[in-house]
């Protein structure tokens, strides 16, 4: 009896002390401290930037995402007790929460009324606080946003900052309000507490001043809030394994036709057998190429790539030798990974031969497979869960080359950083959880394929199927049919292809398709529409910045546009001559590359220092949605006016849907430059154009009248269409020389 009393007056006094800590440390009231200590020790509670939300000078709006039960007894005990905190129905009328109730002022939720008092605007008046639960939604629906708007509604006629509070791994609680199958639970997972500087709405919307609307500079203040909740120094090896102890080490993670399904633990343990042989023939920090299709092989040299601390340069094989060689010199490769069955079934001779002539030897995967001991795959298995070698997220990741539609090709360096930060942009803005499946075809060497296609499942925990080829239009929507993703990335060209030969329940299992790399042709998306009730979500995006900058989504969508801006992203346009309702895009985020490297400066980084210029010409309308008029490359000057070759494209396109369309410009004496279009349609003649152009409204500038018929245009890798090859194909068929 004595040593149980001794026992429980222990666990008292440390509790008593421990709330003497949190008291002094956070400055904490007596009784919020003690209240407060269960949490803090039972979760571990990462809580220094808290200290941000409780200095904020009144009047201050916190803005908290309510994910699990738990965040009104979180908050009750953080933030100043002189709070009016907001609580929904079942949080003011919980038992369990009464002690934290006394903490602070409290009043229920009330949907209908709740936002119309003009209380809560004398509240702030009077130098108040107000905490607001809002739900957590990465794509709110009507009702929701309807709760931003009332918040900045009130924000700005109170002048009260605004504090969003975003509390990273609540979902995976007990009590968590998402459904299990999509937020694996724990018991003590560790919580971190994202707090993001109070600003006005006013200081809000003057970061983007060219997308005017308030209610959607709070909502992206929010979505902010839960990107840096996630930990973007810890590097992608680490983000990958905290995603496996989220989801399960057994939980599937990639799949692909000829391996079949690996989990997250396999994955590691063939990851760090590949990584042990890379470091024997490289060195730290070194470019190391990947030559290797869409398969597990891939991911699984990659993820060995980055244990290692090796920077994986992705060698694009479809750009030709001439290409390969260049980019193997550019970015001083001096080993490239491949392997002898892939080189031999897609006919690559002459690209491991490239590959030889920049200087690089290859190291073939076959040969490293049968090296392999059993003593090295006890010790991978035993020690799976640690890198090779210590990660550092500033340092470069992945060296990727631009597709080079326009002009040579340039190397472009990402860090660990980039490419985290970039795929918890497009997690914080699309709903996407351990539950959904994702197909992607797009090649690795492609941006877009590496970062949405490769690093965002594994970093969520989404299940990866990976297919070999975007090309094999009659195979992909059969193993669609097999595999039932509910996600898909794409490229209009693919998507439409797709489409053609896919049959009524093919994609039947898509949620969204997420399309990227060019423009979605309304046909397209009424396609998918109609035939697979699937909604086309598309995106803009560019390599330099790891690439995704702008998205729809199927909540927040405008078809036509490529959606709004990624959170913690900035752009402003510049003023080009000749086009007064766009301007040229310029860039700033923590996605944006680390810099170039060029071939006359070959391994040398070239940083990127302040705003990054997109070459992109784009409007933007008071909700921020971005619609691409063109690169600025993509415009002719004809007798001192600029149009759009991208607009001339998508004339075309109204008139000829089912056929494939390019609108190039070539030099002319008498006009600086003229428009010739390239196509596949059979029947396309300049007369009908003419007329339809006409009837469409469209300048008589505009209007090609050179029109080229091909059976194919020529495209690249990444599916976008071959401008540089198209010009010169046009330039050769209209004996004007050597292309100006």
């Amino acid at each position: 009896m004595i040593l149980t009393l001794a026992l429980l007056a222990g666990l008292v006094l440390a509790w008593l002390l421990i709330g003497v800590v949190e008291k002094f440390r956070l400055g904490l009231r007596f009784t919020q401290a003690l209240l407060y200590v269960p949490f803090k020790l039972a979760y571990r509670v990462s809580d220094d930037r808290i200290r941000i939300a409780r200095k904020a000078q009144a009047p201050v709006i916190y803005v908290i995402s309510h994910q699990s039960r738990f965040e009104p007894a979180l908050m009750l005990s953080l933030l100043p007790d002189d709070t009016l905190h907001i609580l929904d129905e079942v949080s003011a009328r919980s038992p369990w929460l009464e002690p934290w109730r006394e903490l602070g002022r409290t009043i229920a939720f009330n949907a209908e009324h709740l936002f119309v008092s003009r209380r809560l605007v004398r509240v702030l008046k009077g130098k108040g606080r107000l905490a607001v639960y809002l739900p957590d939604a990465v794509e709110p629906d009507i009702k929701t946003f309807r709760l931003f708007r009332a918040v900045t509604r009130i924000a700005m006629q109170a002048d009260a900052k605004i504090v969003p509070i975003f509390v990273a791994g609540a979902r995976g609680l007990p009590v968590s309000l998402t459904q299990a199958d999509k937020a694996p639970r724990h018991w003590f997972p560790q919580l971190s507490i994202s707090v993001l500087e109070p600003m006005t709405v006013a200081e809000l919307a003057a970061r983007n001043p060219d997308q005017a609307s308030n209610t959607n500079a709070l909502f992206d203040r929010v979505a902010e809030a839960r990107l840096f909740g996630a930990d973007l120094d810890r590097g992608l090896f680490l983000a990958m394994r905290d995603a496996a102890a989220r989801v399960g080490a057994s939980h599937p993670i990639i799949e692909d036709v000829i391996s079949g399904a690996l989990s997250y633990r396999k994955m590691f343990i063939g990851a760090r057998v590949l990584g042990r042989r890379f470091e024997a023939v490289t060195a730290p920090g070194e470019a190391v190429g990947l030559l290797l299709p869409n398969a597990n092989g891939v991911v699984l040299s990659f993820v060995g790539l980055l244990s290692g601390a090796r920077v994986a340069a992705m060698i694009n094989y479809t750009a030709g030798p001439a290409s390969v060689t260049a980019a193997v010199r550019t970015a001083v490769i001096r080993t490239v990974v491949s392997s002898r069955a892939f080189i031999e079934k897609a006919d690559l001779a002459d690209i491991v031969a490239a590959v030889e002539n920049g200087g690089a030897k290859l190291l073939w995967l076959e040969d490293v497979r049968e090296s392999v001991t059993a003593l090295d795959k006890l010790a991978a298995a035993l020690l799976w869960r640690w890198p090779l070698q210590q990660q550092d997220a500033a340092k470069p990741a992945v060296v990727l080359f631009t597709s080079g539609s326009e002009g040579t090709p340039k190397a472009v360096v990402l860090s660990h950083k980039n490419l985290l930060a970039n795929a918890m942009q497009a997690e914080a803005r699309i709903t996407i959880s351990p539950a959904d499946i994702l197909l992607n075809v797009l090649p690795v060497f492609h941006s877009f394929g590496l970062t949405g296609g490769t690093i965002l499942p594994l970093v969520t925990g989404v299940k990866l199927f990976l297919y070999p080829s975007p090309l094999h239009y009659k195979i992909i929507p059969e193993i669609a049919r097999k595999v039932k993703p509910t996600v898909m990335f794409g490229t209009d060209t693919f998507l439409a292809n797709y489409a053609r030969t896919a049959k009524d329940g093919d994609f039947s299992s898509l949620r969204f398709v997420v399309a990227g790399a060019e423009a979605v042709k309304p046909e397209t998306r009424r396609v998918y529409r109609e035939r697979f009730q699937a909604e086309i979500i598309e995106g803009f995006g560019l390599t330099e910045a790891a690439p995704v900058v702008a998205v729809n989504t199927a909540i927040h969508g405008r078809d036509g546009t490529v959606g709004r801006l990624l959170p913690a992203m900035r752009m402003k346009l510049e003023p080009v001559e000749g086009i007064s309702d766009a301007g040229q895009l310029w860039l700033d985020g923590p996605n944006l590359m680390m810099g170039y490297m060029t071939a006359d400066r070959p391994g040398e980084l070239q940083p990127l220092t302040g705003w990054h210029d997109t070459g992109d010409i784009v409007a933007v309308d008071r909700e921020g949605f971005i619609t691409i008029r063109g690169r600025a490359k993509r415009f002719a000057k004809i007798a001192g006016e600029m149009v759009s070759l991208g607009a001339v494209e998508m004339l075309v396109q109204s008139l000829w849907p089912e056929d494939r369309h390019a609108a190039v410009a070539v030099p002319d004496k008498r006009r600086g430059e003229r428009i010739v279009l390239v196509t596949t349609a059979d029947d396309a003649n300049p007369d009908e154009l003419r007329k339809f152009g006409k009837q469409a409204g469209a300048a008589e500038l505009m209007v090609p009248n050179d029109i080229i018929k091909v059976e194919e245009i020529p495209v690249l890798g990444s599916g976008k269409t071959d401008y540089v090859s198209t010009r010169k194909l046009a330039i050769d068929r209209l004996g004007l020389g050597v292309a100006a």
